[in-house]
C-alpha cells in the first residue's frame, strides 16, 4: 500500500485500530499526519485515541459478532489490533476472506494475544532459549508444576493479560494460593489458565524494537532500533532508556532471536520483543506485534518514533530506524481513583533539562493506572533517566 488517499472522501486509506489507548493514540497521530482516515475503536468512551481520530467506536472486541459487524460497516482497507482482548479467531475469517488485512497478519495477532501460544512458537517450533515454563488450569496444577522442577522462585502470569496486571513472583510455598487468585482476576480474558516461569538469574532485559518494513525492491527487510532497557515492577514498566549498553555478542543474539520470531509471525509493522540478558547469554520472554510501552522513549530519542515507524511500516513506507538521542522515559501514575482528575505541576516539571510531559488524557485515574509520562533527553542515559525521574515526580494528579 504505497498509494495514499485523502481522508473523508471516496479515495480515504482507511485504517481501524482495535484498542485506542495511549500507545494507539500516538499510532493515530502518526497515521493522520500521512493523511489516514482514522477509526478508533475501544470499549470505553472516550478512550485517548478515539480523542483524536476522524470516528470513535466504542463495542466490546472480544465479541466476535460485534467485531465482524462493525469491520464490515467500516471497511477499513487494515486493521491494526493495539490490545490482548480481540476476538482474534474472527480476525483470522475476516483476513481469509479477503475482508481486510490485519496487521501484521491475523495469526500473528491471534498467537501474541495469548502467551501460551508465543511460547510455544518460540521454545517449541522455533527452538530460541526461553526461561523453563508450564501451562496450568487449576491451583493443583499450578502447585505440582513447581514441585516438579519449576522450583522457587518463579513468575506466574496469566495466559492472556497486559502490562504485567495478574502477573506475579513466587517464592514459596504460602505465596501460590495468592498468586493464583491474583492472576485469575488480573487475566483481560477469563482463561482459567497460567503460564508458570522458572526465574532466570539474568542481568537485565531489555525491548529490542524490531520493524519489518519494505525496501526500495518491494521485499520486506528487518531492521533493530537501539536496545531499550527498563525497569519493571509486578510486570509493569515504570520506566525505560535507550540505548542500553550491550556486549557485541549478545546483542548479535538478541537480534538473531528478534528476527526469527518475527519473521514466523510475518506481515509488516513494529514488533516489540522482550528479552532476558545474561553475559552474552540471551533468552526470549515475549513479544507485541504493535508498539510497546517501553518504546515510549523513543519520542525522545529517535528520529522516527516507534508509532511512526509502525506506521509507515504497514502502509508500505520506508522507515529509519536511527537515534537521534540518548534519552529516557518515566511513567506518571494517576495516585487516585476518581474520574476527571487534573494535574499539578506540569509546568514544574517542563523547567527539568531536555524534559517533555505526555498526559494521555484518559477520562477515569487509578492509584496505579498510567496516566501519562515524562520524558527526557540528555548526553547520556544516566542524566536521562535521572531527568526524566525528576520530571515525573513534579508531575501532581488530584481531585478536581
Amino acid at each position: 500500500m504505497t498509494t495514499l488517499g485523502t481522508p473523508l472522501s471516496p479515495t480515504a486509506t482507511r485504517v481501524m485500530l482495535l484498542g485506542s489507548g495511549e500507545l494507539g493514540k500516538e499510532v493515530l497521530i502518526a497515521l493522520q499526519r500521512l493523511g489516514v482516515e482514522t477509526i478508533a475503536v475501544d470499549r470505553y468512551e472516550n478512550a485517548p485515541g478515539q480523542q483524536v481520530a476522524h470516528h470513535g467506536r466504542t463495542i466490546a472486541m472480544s465479541d466476535p459478532e460485534q467485531l465482524k459487524a462493525l469491520i464490515e460497516a467500516e471497511k477499513p482497507q487494515l486493521v491494526v489490533p493495539e490490545i490482548e482482548a480481540i476476538a482474534t479467531p474472527m480476525l483470522q475469517q475476516l483476513e481469509e476472506a479477503g475482508t481486510v488485512r490485519v496487521i501484521p497478519t491475523a495469526r500473528a495477532a491471534r498467537l501474541t494475544m495469548d502467551r501460551e501460544g508465543i511460547r510455544r512458537l518460540a521454545a517449541e517450533t522455533l527452538g530460541l532459549p526461553t526461561s523453563p515454563y508450564k501451562f496450568c488450569d487449576s491451583l493443583a496444577e499450578l502447585q505440582a508444576a513447581i514441585d516438579a522442577g519449576i522450583g522457587y522462585p518463579c513468575i506466574v502470569k496469566p495466559v492472556m493479560s497486559s502490562s504485567g496486571k495478574g502477573q506475579s513472583r513466587i517464592d514459596g510455598p504460602a505465596d501460590v494460593q495468592k498468586a493464583w487468585d491474583y492472576a485469575m482476576a488480573g487475566g483481560r480474558v477469563s482463561h482459567g489458565r497460567v503460564i508458570v516461569e522458572g526465574f532466570i538469574d539474568f542481568d537485565y532485559e531489555i525491548t529490542l524494537l524490531t520493524v519489518r518494513a519494505l525496501a526500495a525492491d518491494g521485499t520486506v527487510q528487518t531492521q533493530f532500533c537501539a536496545p531499550i532497557g527498563h525497569v519493571q515492577v509486578s510486570g509493569d514498566y515504570v520506566e525505560s532508556w535507550q540505548p542500553h549498553p550491550m556486549a557485541p555478542a549478545a546483542l548479535e543474539k538478541a537480534q538473531r532471536i528478534a528476527q526469527a520470531v518475527t519473521a514466523d509471525l510475518g506481515g509488516q509493522g513494529l514488533f516489540g520483543v522482550e528479552l532476558f540478558v545474561k553475559g552474552d547469554q540471551v533468552w526470549f520472554s515475549e513479544v507485541s506485534p504493535r508498539p510497546h510501552d517501553t518504546g515510549m522513549v523513543t519520542m525522545a530519542t529517535q528520529w522516527q518514533n516507534e508509532f511512526e515507524l509502525h506506521a509507515r511500516a504497514i502502509l508500505g513506507l520506508p522507515v529509519d530506524t536511527t537515534l537521534k538521542s540518548p534519552g529516557a522515559s518515566a511513567v506518571i501514575y494517576g495516585g487516585v481513583d476518581a474520574q476527571g482528575i487534573v494535574f499539578d505541576g506540569v509546568a514544574h516539571a517542563l523547567q527539568v533539562p531536555g524534559s517533555d510531559v505526555r498526559l494521555f488524557g484518559k477520562p477515569e485515574s487509578f492509584v496505579k493506572r498510567r496516566m501519562g509520562v515524562a520524558l527526557a533527553h540528555a548526553a547520556d542515559v544516566e542524566t536521562a533517566r535521572r531527568n526524566a525521574k525528576e520530571a515525573a515526580s513534579r508531575v501532581e494528579p488530584r481531585i478536581a
